[in-house]
């Protein structure tokens, strides 16, 4: 049955992602940081959202994102990115508001020799994978109607900010070059671009028969880089040279966490569900870094 769009709740609002979605849905989203909804009690999940019906949507961006420190904090890394979405996924079920989670490209193994499609075999390397896998598998077990959304190397670009463009905007300034490596490769995800995409597919889950309903998706701006790529990319933004971004290789920065060698991820999953596709990565940085 087709209806219009209640109310988006987005968990994990303090986020940049969720930040985003506050900023572009306006009065649409209803915001809920970790400070306003623990989604790992599900006592909490029922009192604030036990409201919502089968208008409404819950985006859940709430996610333990520490890479590293996942690796020694296994318990709480799980009881976010798994117990707590397997609360919101038992809510959704129970009072027929849709579920949109979002997930990882950790969630494959980074082996990979093309863009990933969501069907595509999964190996996490690292906890942080793991339990964000684990986390779709409850999402899906919880609420059959679910929608995984899979996205990679998301930023804003904020001065300020602490995700990498924002970062290489603030060393430009401090240091007179960078060293980044060269052998990863993925899909830099504009926050803003993603935001809008996750808008639409809430409106188009809601207003009844969308495809999306009950999969898992991919999303990002289209095209890939290295991280080295990405960063002279943001140096030529600022007006910088980008010649004082130096190449080097992960082995140079080892971390307890491995990352994922290729992340990048294949928009036909997003194309084929009726959802407009995500600008060309380069094309997003330009705006990202003029805003």
């Amino acid at each position: 049955m087709q209806r219009e769009l209640g109310s988006v709740v987005v968990t994990g609002a303090g986020g940049q992602l969720g930040g985003q979605l506050r900023i572009r849905g306006g009065d649409l989203v209803r915001p809920l940081a970790s400070a306003d909804l623990d989604i790992t009690d599900p006592e909490a999940v029922d009192s604030v959202l036990g409201g919502l019906g089968p208008a409404d949507v819950v985006i859940n961006c709430a996610a333990y994102t520490a890479v590293d420190a996942a690796e020694t904090d296994r318990d709480r890394a799980r009881a976010i990115n798994v117990t707590g979405p397997a609360n919101l996924a038992a809510l959704t079920a129970y009072t027929g508001a849709h579920l949109i989670h979002i997930s990882t490209d950790y969630v494959f193994t980074g082996r990979a020799e093309r863009p990933m499609e969501p069907g595509d075999p999964t190996g996490p390397t690292s906890v942080y994978g793991e339990t964000k896998l684990a986390g779709e598998v409850a999402v899906r077990a919880g609420d059959p109607s679910a929608t995984v959304v899979r996205t990679a190397w998301v930023y804003t670009g904020a001065p300020g900010g602490t995700d990498f463009v924002s970062t290489m905007r603030r060393l430009e300034a401090e240091r007179d070059t960078v060293s980044v490596v060269t052998d990863q490769v993925g899909s830099p995800t504009f926050s803003t671009d993603l935001a809008d995409g996750l808008l639409q597919l809430a409106r188009n889950i809601c207003a009844g028969g969308s495809p999306a309903t009950g999969t898992i998706l991919h999303a990002s701006n289209a095209g890939s880089c290295s991280w080295f790529d990405l960063a002279q990319a943001v140096f030529a933004e600022i007006g910088a040279d980008p010649a004082r971004v130096l190449p080097t290789t992960s082995d140079a920065f080892p971390r307890p966490a491995p990352r994922p060698a290729y992340s990048v991820l294949s928009g036909q999953s997003w194309q084929k569900a009726g959802l407009t596709p995500l600008r060309d990565w380069r094309s997003a940085l330009a705006v990202a870094v003029k805003a």
